[in-house]
């Protein structure tokens, strides 16, 4: 215990005998060399509100605005609807909020793809939605009627 106070004082002492004007050296920082990834260009950053995410946005509003009309077609001729309860789809104004949810909700994934740098995800985000909801519409019209055949 005696030398460890003994070394603290001396510390103390040793360094409080600096000049008030010097200020003390700054810590050394070794940097390693640059990984061989880091030489590579990245790719020129783009605006998130560009020309192709304006049409790739505009595609995917489009395609959830034709998934409405045809599950509300779906329901008209008396099929039921699979993803979501018959009563939402029933209630054409929750239903549009639902889609115009599902739109935003694509547009902001995108975002978070672009604001973290993977521009790649943030345009196949917009093309992979608007690829799987035209198919569910088209699904959607294709189907046969569900209603049963009235007899004379």
């Amino acid at each position: 215990m005696p030398i460890a106070l003994g070394m603290f004082f001396a510390t103390n002492n040793a360094r409080a005998q600096a000049p008030a004007t010097e200020a003390p050296a700054a810590p050394l920082v070794v940097v390693p060399p640059g990984d061989k990834h880091q030489s590579k260009a990245r790719p020129q950053d783009h605006r998130f509100w560009d020309k192709e995410n304006d049409w790739l946005f505009a595609g995917v509003g489009a395609s959830r605005t034709l998934d409405y009309f045809s599950t509300l077609n779906l329901r008209r001729r008396g099929d039921q609807e699979i993803l979501v309860t018959n009563d939402l789809v029933d209630d054409h104004a929750a239903f549009a909020v639902v889609e115009a949810a599902g739109t935003g909700v694509s547009i902001g994934a995108s975002y978070l793809f672009h604001r973290y740098g993977h521009h790649k995800l943030e345009r196949w985000t917009s093309i992979v939605h608007i690829g799987l909801t035209t198919a569910g519409a088209v699904r959607n019209y294709s189907l046969k009627s569900a209603h049963p055949k009235a007899t004379p």
